[in-house]
């Protein structure tokens, strides 16, 4: 196990592959008015609408009021938050959901498809990748797990919210994500990967209001300079897809880090509110050890987000 290193915020390079100790998506990676080193990005917006809108992605824009609003809400509701129990990560009733890590070979390196929430709903104004709840039709049997059901849910909101036909057997799975327990609203989240197939974007203009396909750590690096909101899943995972040459890279990497269960706790700290999972040696203030250095948590309470992993 390493030491963890010092607080101080890491250079823009630091947004890269899983298994660094503490590492912040700085805010010098691409500069303003890119979202990433290739020379062009393309967008994508509802069908049938005027050219400005479909062209709408991250180059140019302003930043958007509530961009750190992901912060905001978490810090508002840290305090509702509950210690964890053994069964909350399958509580039968918290309600699931399904996303799906899209990737394609670029110019300049692995991109991932991105997508625009309307400014209203759960995540408002966020990008995210494809994805949603889960729908009684996506259970074929009564005895599915839970991560069959959310595979065939997530092919079917990626063809919905994007237009993209994906084979739910290529799917690679990466991770699910459980809530802090105690919220009144608990999504928990399965996340897939695959690599982008034939075909073009075209959004359902009520799931999302622009697309792009953009570089992970640029994307980081404009959510640190506050240009454009991130919920934590996404961050994180964004976070393990930089810093790769290609997707087949990418890919190689997830398989790799093997499947991952992030079973959230929140916190409250001198910096604000921090997430905890299981790694973290302060994840279970009753039964952990007051003199272990392991840490697996994200800092939320300034920006750039900090990172930090002891493996």
């Amino acid at each position: 196990m390493s030491e963890p290193t010092s607080p101080e915020r890491a250079e823009p390079e630091a947004a890269g592959p899983a298994g660094a100790e503490r590492e912040t998506a700085g805010p010098e990676t691409a500069g303003p008015e890119t979202a990433g080193p290739a020379a062009e990005r393309e967008t994508a917006g509802p069908a049938g609408a005027e050219p400005e809108t479909a062209a709408r992605g991250f180059a140019g824009r302003a930043a958007p009021a509530g961009a750190d609003r992901a912060a905001r809400a978490l810090a508002d509701v840290v305090g509702e938050s509950r210690p964890r129990l053994p069964d909350d990560g399958r509580d039968p009733e918290v309600p699931v959901a399904a996303t799906v890590v899209v990737l394609r070979d670029g110019d300049a390196g692995p991109e991932v498809l991105m997508l625009e929430r309307p400014d209203r709903g759960s995540f408002a104004g966020a990008w995210v990748f494809p994805g949603g709840k889960v729908d009684p039709g996506d259970r074929a049997t009564d005895g599915e797990s839970e991560e069959d059901v959310a595979r065939r849910a997530a092919t079917r909101e990626t063809w919905e919210e994007a237009g993209l036909e994906i084979d739910p057997e290529a799917l690679w799975t990466v991770s699910v994500w459980d809530p802090p327990p105690g919220l009144a609203l608990r999504i928990r989240t399965w996340f897939f990967a695959v690599r982008a197939g034939e075909g073009e974007v075209v959004l359902s203009p009520d799931e999302a209001v622009a697309a792009e396909w953009v570089d992970p750590a640029a994307l980081l690096a404009r959510h640190g300079r506050g240009e454009v909101t991130l919920y934590p899943p996404t961050w994180v995972t964004l976070r393990t897809l930089a810093g790769q040459p290609d997707v087949e890279a990418v890919l190689a990497t997830l398989r790799l880090a093997g499947f991952r269960s992030f079973e959230t706790v929140a916190r409250r700290s001198e910096g604000g509110p921090v997430l905890l999972w299981q790694e973290d040696g302060e994840y279970d203030l009753d039964a952990g050890d007051a003199a272990s250095v392991a840490r697996h948590r994200l800092e939320i309470g300034a920006l750039p987000w900090i990172y930090t992993r002891t493996d």
